[in-house]
């Protein structure tokens, strides 16, 4: 499903460049939910921004269901980021004069997914994190933090991805809100059949994965 080869990416140039991440090889398995752990700075985030196309590698390949996406164009790189890959971020990043439906909606508008078909399958995906009730119609001023991310995880399996790639998606939660959340990551990826891969220095979540790879200084360190 997901493989890196050689991967590195520095920023800067000269005496002032800085290497985020260091030759970083590496496989995820179809189906698998693996935890990315380290200490702050040690590229988690490049890792997944790299994964995820928002950046590109200095040097390296990263394949994809078989097609390494770092020779894509850039409108590839779009339909890649749209298709391929549902993100879920610490800050939830969901549109704050929508509802709740309509932020799960709005992935599907964008790759010409009929009207009726994004409502019902956004109500779906509601129901699936334990949204429900009026709740679906609620802007993200008027939920929880924990529901907010519930309603981040349901717009990430939207358009039905490849991958989820999670960024610290328990980063701002309590112990047993984070606990809920992940659990429900884990058990829709599965249920969605969708690969997923989640940055996070929670112990405890990384407890939960199939199995934890760990970033040192950008090198890949540990695998479990």
């Amino acid at each position: 499903m997901l493989e890196t080869r050689d991967v590195t990416k520095s920023f800067g140039s000269g005496d002032r460049s800085l290497t985020a991440v260091n030759g970083v090889t590496m496989t995820v398995a179809d189906g698998e939910f693996v935890a990315i752990v380290g200490r702050s700075g040690s590229g988690k985030t490049t890792l997944m921004s790299l994964l995820g196309a928002l950046e590109q590698p200095t040097k390296g390949m990263i394949f994809v269901d078989g097609e390494d996406i770092t020779r894509l164009s850039p409108g590839e790189l779009v339909h890649y980021r749209g298709r391929k890959i549902g993100f879920v971020f610490q800050s939830y990043n969901l549109v704050p004069n929508l509802s709740s439906t309509k932020n799960v909606m709005l992935p599907m508008e964008f790759i010409g997914v009929a009207k009726t078909e994004r409502r019902t399958r956004a109500r779906k995906l509601l129901d699936q994190v334990e949204l429900t009730g009026d709740k679906q119609e609620r802007k993200p001023g008027r939920l929880s933090g924990g529901e907010q991310q519930r309603v981040a995880i349901a717009r990430a399996l939207a358009n039905k991805p490849s991958i989820i790639l999670a960024d610290e998606p328990a980063g701002n939660l309590d112990s047993q809100t984070s606990s809920t959340i992940i659990e429900l990551l884990r058990n829709l990826s599965r249920s969605e059949g969708t690969t997923a891969v989640v940055v996070t220095h929670d112990a405890s979540i990384a407890d939960q994965a199939d199995r934890v790879l760990r970033l040192e200084d950008g090198r890949l360190a540990l695998s479990t």
